[in-house]
């Protein structure tokens, strides 16, 4: 292994939240991502430094434990040389890599921030207020995050609120216009130039990036939505309700307009959450973590038919591996390069897992370290130093930063603390 690692840095916000899938075309983005001299620089992280070596097996402590949120820490986003992480304290936390500091604050609104992704030189925040947030970076000297708009924005209700069609009953005596979510917004994902928000109201909403115009609302579930993912054109929705919903955009109105229709759905246990959704890159796999504490994993086949009078590429899910993962919930997930996945639970513990053929995991080691549920994961999405930075987050109110080597194959190899 090398004795040290090096994290080159990247423009400002040059490249999206690792779960979603983005394809923004330069005239949806205003301003290029911003290049300043000040951010261009290499650092380095001692990997060896972290590493103790006890009976033949590797102990690795956590690179770093990062405090400054006053509440738990819900969401994370990596964005070029920084980490983004929020809280139900509402406060959003920037990181600068490669030395971890703290390099600015930003936030606003009701309630903790759910979801955060980022866009060219955009982040979007999602609410419990039922509100999305915009922020755009600034060129001045400072880069400071300034909030540019929120959604459903001023224009797209001025347009609608005089048309009695346009408000939908949310509870018994109450409407809303259909643009706005009534209840937390939870999650949010970026594809082909839309953002798409899930919300604890059921709803799935469509927004276009390049006017922040609400396109469409689905009403996708019968419980509250906690988890999304786009991968090769399909939207994959996570549900209390114990589905996954597979979601594809078409042409179906008479004046072209595009809307959504359900393309499959992805059976787990009856009556249990599913509280996150992973898709493997080629599409061919689908993970749901489960409040019971399993791993659920589907495979995708698809073929291609000229019935009907677009014909095209139809694909079906088939349930074809289970694996009890954690002893309470599985609060989240993320893939780690194109051979892990990580689990992150209620009962404090961060599950590796090496993917195996046919969907398959088969069980690396386990990182303890957390002194609350773990709430939300990202990984770096390049190898740094023969393997990965994990990057999690808690209800302990810390972030924390770990390394996983790529040639951890043997649960005794991984010992975390």
């Amino acid at each position: 292994m090398d004795d040290e690692a090096t994290l080159v840095a990247t423009p400002l916000l040059s490249t999206s939240q690792t779960e979603s899938s983005s394809s923004s075309t330069p005239s949806e983005i205003d301003e290029s991502p911003l290049t300043s001299g000040r951010f261009n620089f290499q650092g380095h992280i001692n990997i060896r430094s972290s590493m103790k070596l006890d009976s033949g097996s590797h102990c690795y402590r956590s690179l770093a434990v990062l405090s400054g949120h006053t509440g738990s820490v819900s969401c994370l986003a990596l964005c070029g040389e920084f980490i983004l992480s929020a809280s139900q304290g509402k406060d959003i936390i920037v990181w600068q890599q490669p030395d971890l500091r703290l390099f600015t604050k930003f936030g606003q609104g009701d309630g903790s921030v759910k979801a955060v992704i980022t866009v060219g030189n955009k982040v979007f925040t999602a609410h419990q207020d039922s509100r999305i947030r915009v922020w755009k970076v600034t060129r001045s000297s400072e880069n400071v995050f300034k909030l540019v708009d929120t959604l459903p924005t001023t224009k797209d209700y001025l347009g609608k609120f005089m048309k009695q069609s346009n408000y939908v009953q949310t509870r018994r005596h109450h409407k809303k216009l259909w643009i706005e979510h009534n209840d937390s917004i939870s999650c949010l994902t970026v594809c082909n130039g839309l953002i798409y928000s899930g919300s604890w109201d059921k709803t799935l909403k469509v927004w276009r990036i390049s006017d922040l115009k609400c396109l469409e609302s689905i009403k996708a579930h019968d419980d509250a939505i906690n988890g999304l993912i786009t991968c090769k054109g399909i939207v994959y929705s996570a549900s209390a309700d114990g589905k996954i919903k597979a979601w594809r955009r078409e042409v179906k109105t008479l004046k072209g307009a595009q809307t959504h229709s359900l393309e499959g759905i992805l059976e787990g246990h009856k009556d249990v959450s599913v509280n996150s959704v992973i898709v493997s890159q080629d599409g061919k796999w689908v993970y749901g973590g489960c409040s019971d504490g399993f791993v659920l994993g589907w495979e995708a086949t698809t073929t291609t038919t000229t019935a009907g009078s677009n014909g095209g590429d139809i694909v079906r899910w088939k349930l074809v591996y289970e694996t009890k993962a954690h002893e309470m919930a599985v609060l989240c997930m993320c893939l780690m390069g194109d051979q892990f996945l990580c689990s992150g639970s209620a009962d404090k513990s961060i599950g590796i897992w090496k993917r195996e053929a046919f969907g398959k995991l088969s069980k690396v080691g386990f990182i303890n370290g957390h002194e609350g549920p773990v709430k939300c994961l990202q990984a770096s999405p390049n190898s740094v130093g023969g393997g990965y930075l994990l990057y999690s987050g808690g209800l302990d109110k810390s972030l924390r930063v770990w390394w996983v080597p790529q040639n951890s194959t043997k649960e005794k190899s991984l010992i975390f603390y």
